[in-house]
């Protein structure tokens, strides 16, 4: 079947089934992207650039030869390097990494996801200080340490400063960029959150080290998810599923488990 480089209201029908999973995808597959390839029914690849993980959606009915096909596309576009990592289902995941294997590669899963949503946010029930803060200019610089700090904190994703000043500048542009300010006036804790059709996927929760345990996390993500309903978007997120206490912070305050997939590289 021809693979196109373009997607259309087909792409985005089809992504509607897996929303929670593929919040993200359905959002890029509409900016820039080094590479974009659709049949419009049984694959769709997006690549925006290194070092952000290639995306492949497959259906949950996907055939065998569905999952060669997609395999095959990862090694022709130069996926299959050891430099890249995928966003994929469990069902493709086991087939890359036995097919890698049958190839002399070796992959394996490097992040287990979990997609939450919140339609009914629950007001957190433990005490902090401080307040929400939207960023602006003024608060760049620290704003693009956040990006720093939490790009290795999570030690994927990295990339440099010059980056990170574009992404902050863009946040603060478009008003969707927090910080949790404690009672001494210090910015100890950040968020922000991207539409993505009826949909706003929550990102960049990320607590200084010294400054963790006390809830300010927990604030920020509520606060922003109620802003984020208030805009007329269902709030979702994804949280590495190994992070035991951060899931259980965002069930607290009303997020649900909707979907998991995972990363393999």
């Amino acid at each position: 079947m021809t693979m196109d480089t373009f997607v259309d209201e087909r792409d985005y029908k089809l992504l509607s089934g897996d929303k929670y999973t593929f919040s993200v995808l359905s959002r890029i597959i509409g900016g820039e992207n080094e590479l974009l390839l659709s049949d419009h029914e049984k694959i769709i690849v997006c690549f925006t650039c290194q070092p952000y993980p290639v995306w492949i959606w497959t259906p949950d009915d996907a055939s065998e030869e569905d999952m060669e096909r997609a395999y095959r596309l990862a090694g022709e576009k130069g996926f299959l390097d050891g430099n890249h990592r995928f966003n994929i289902k469990y069902e493709l995941a086991e087939y890359f990494i036995n097919k890698a294997k049958d190839d002399g590669l070796n992959l394996s899963v490097t992040t287990n996801l979990f997609a939450y949503d919140c339609l009914h946010p629950i007001a957190p029930v433990s005490e902090t200080d401080g307040e929400i803060h939207q960023c602006t200019m003024d608060d760049l610089d620290e704003l693009v340490d956040f990006f720093e700090m939490f790009r290795n904190g999570v030690g994927i994703d990295k990339e440099s400063r010059e980056q990170y000043l574009i992404q902050a500048e863009d946040g603060i542009k478009s008003g969707n960029t927090y910080f949790w300010k404690n009672e001494s006036g210090k910015f100890v804790a950040s968020c922000n959150w991207h539409p993505a059709n009826d949909m706003a996927s929550i990102g960049l929760v990320f607590t200084r080290e010294e400054e963790r345990r006390k809830h300010y996390a927990e604030h920020l993500v509520y606060q922003v998810t109620i802003i984020v309903k208030e805009k007329g978007f269902i709030p979702m997120l994804y949280t590495d599923a190994d992070y035991v206490a951060s899931n259980a912070c965002y069930e607290k305050i009303g997020y649900v488990l909707r979907g998991k997939l995972c990363t393999i590289g």
